[in-house]
């Protein structure tokens, strides 16, 4: 044994734990090595899995699109502020088949539990697809995502979405509109105010604050509700409806019926998908994309022309009714014929077409069509909502007198209920032409309009609406105190450009209060087949002229006008003593 001075006697390690302390460093050094060279490889792995899910297992745009929240949308509001559209957030369920860890069948059944909306085999069909990524449900609101989320599948993905809700469900749908998918996650508007406004519902700047409508969803339910149990009533095909404030062009009401849901612009009333054989027309918005010859209504515009333009110088001047006019093979009749000499108080309330025809030709053509022009009845409104019918009319080298005549009683002419309305707003605010709005207008940004009757004009024309609604055809459309003033309509349908025999477009233009005009109320009704509640007549005096009188009551008193029966316009002297006696 060795020995170092002052240390004592060294002892040498034992040979078994010498090779095992070289054998702990060579394994060290493996190990370490090993480490060194796993890192690329987990980078390599990596990187393969990404290329895996961005460009194998990525789907094609035309299979899916990537779910991002979508940018927020401006909330659309009634002239009182009452919410009509908004968006909420809401939940996209979404599962990629491939990496489906559960038995299909079994997960199937757990999700239409879940999803009621959506049948079971459908389900089935998007779970076995061979497609990378399927939509299972969008629109899912949070406690159906919660019950979705513990089924614990990892191949479903819940995303949350911006929504657009319409709380008032069909009520003033074809106006408002509906929103659909504008790609990479964002909406835009497909039809009505969500198109016609949607850049600024989308603006960042310009959604902060909601779109005030003029609507009223008072007046809105109102005329909704009537027109809709008289579709019923009379078993028609559809009616339209409007309400119109005659100072400020302000559209209070849009109804066009039938009608849809715009949370579910896809299905009909009864929940089935809307296809090219089922299409009720529903989405189609009669007030202003749907064109009309309108009938007698328009006898007001042609005896306010006659007034303005000196054709007549006093309403008691007589044209001669005694028989039917006939031009060109072409026969104009009265259906309620007097077979006498009438003044223009008995033409207009009595609804001779051959007393108006008459007049017509004494106004002529150019006179004629400078005032058709002049009301905006021979082009498309300006109106926001992109939806308007284009007029149909005679070109000038087949506006002869036979057009002369027959567009003298609305007939030959086609316009939107609209366009009627806006016409009537015209006619007895004074003379005033404004182009009609969707939009709520402060009062004191009104437009001044355009003048196309003199006041002296308006007034002869509001005492002969009173006087329809007092003597003639439109009594059963005056309500105690409302002074109401008004005209009935009544033509042929038109469809593929040909007349349908048997089948009427009955429609009824009013104003409230006559003697101070505030609202036009017009209503149309496409082919009513008579009721018992009509005894059978299908006429719009028997149609049409009770609901405006139910419609006047409803919405006059939220409307602030309140009955008085002080007040009236004179009619005196209106009616001969002769044409009184037969009433």
């Amino acid at each position: 044994m060795a020995s170092i001075p002052g240390l004592g006697p060294v002892t040498a390690a034992p040979p078994s734990l010498a090779g095992e302390r070289v054998t702990a460093r060579a394994q060290a050094r493996q190990r370490l090595a090993f480490l060194i060279m796993l890192f690329p490889l987990l980078a390599l792995l990596i990187l393969a899995r990404l290329i895996e899910l961005t460009v194998i297992e990525g789907a094609p745009a035309s299979e899916a699109e990537p779910i991002t929240a979508a940018p927020p949308r401006g909330d659309i509001v009634d002239r009182n502020g009452v919410e009509l559209a908004r968006t909420f957030e809401a939940y996209a369920i979404t599962v990629m088949p491939r990496r489906l860890t559960s038995d299909p069948e079994v997960l199937a059944s757990k999700l239409a539990e879940i999803l009621p909306e959506r049948s079971r085999e459908d389900i089935l069909a998007d779970l076995t697809s061979r497609k990378s990524f399927r939509y299972l449900a969008r629109r899912v609101l949070p406690g159906q995502a919660q019950r979705i989320n513990e089924l614990g599948e990892p191949a479903i993905e819940l995303a949350r979405e911006a929504e657009r809700l319409y709380p008032n469900m069909t009520l003033a749908a074809q106006a408002l509109g509906y929103t659909g998918d504008g790609g990479g996650g964002a909406v835009r508007g497909l039809i009505g105010v969500e198109k016609a406004f949607d850049a600024t519902l989308s603006d960042p700047v310009q959604r902060a604050a909601p779109l005030a409508l003029s609507l009223d969803v008072r007046v809105q339910q109102a005329m909704q509700n009537e027109l809709a149990a008289l579709v019923a009533d009379q078993n028609a095909k559809g009616a339209a409806g409007v309400v119109l404030d005659v100072n400020t062009g302000e559209v209070l009401a849009m109804v066009s019926l039938p009608d849809f849901n715009p949370n579910a612009p896809g299905q009909r009333a009864d929940g089935t998908r809307y296809t090219t054989e089922n299409d009720d027309g529903s989405r189609f918005n009669r007030v202003t994309l749907g064109g009309y010859e309108l009938g007698s209504t328009f006898k007001a515009f042609t005896i306010a022309t006659a007034l303005e333009t000196g054709v007549l110088t006093n309403l008691q001047k007589q044209y001669d009714a005694t028989r039917p006019l006939e031009l060109a093979g072409f026969r104009i009749r009265d259906d309620h014929a007097k077979n006498r000499w009438l003044t223009v108080p008995e033409i207009f309330i009595y609804s001779s077409n051959i007393g108006t025809a008459r007049m017509a030709l004494e106004l002529g053509r150019e006179r004629q069509r400078a005032y058709l022009e002049k009301l905006g009845f021979l082009k498309p409104l300006e109106f926001e909502l992109q939806e308007k019918t284009r007029p149909q009319y005679p070109p000038l080298s087949n506006w002869g007198q036979l057009a002369t005549m027959t567009i003298s009683y609305g007939h030959g002419l086609t316009v939107s209920p609209l366009h009627l309305a806006n016409g009537y707003a015209t006619l007895v605010n004074g003379g005033l032409y404004r182009p009609p709005t969707i939009l709520k207008r402060d009062s004191a940004h009104v437009p001044p309009g355009t003048r196309v009757f003199s006041e002296r004009t308006s007034l002869e024309v509001r005492r002969l609406l009173r006087l329809v609604v007092t003597k003639g055809t439109g009594r059963k459309a005056d309500v105690p105190g409302y002074r109401v003033g008004g005209k009935t309509g009544t033509a042929e349908k038109i469809e593929n450009g040909r007349y349908v025999r048997g089948q009427n477009v009955v429609n009824f233009a009013a104003v409230f209060p006559v003697d101070a005009p505030r609202y036009v109320v017009v209503a149309m009704i496409d082919d009513p087949r008579g009721s018992k509640a009509t005894y059978g007549f299908r006429t719009a005096g028997m149609v049409v002229a009770p609901a405006i009188n139910r419609i006047i009551r409803r919405i006059a008193p939220p409307l602030g006008v309140l009955p008085d029966e002080t007040r009236d316009l004179d009619l005196a002297g209106l009616l001969p003593s002769k044409a009184a006696a037969e009433e």
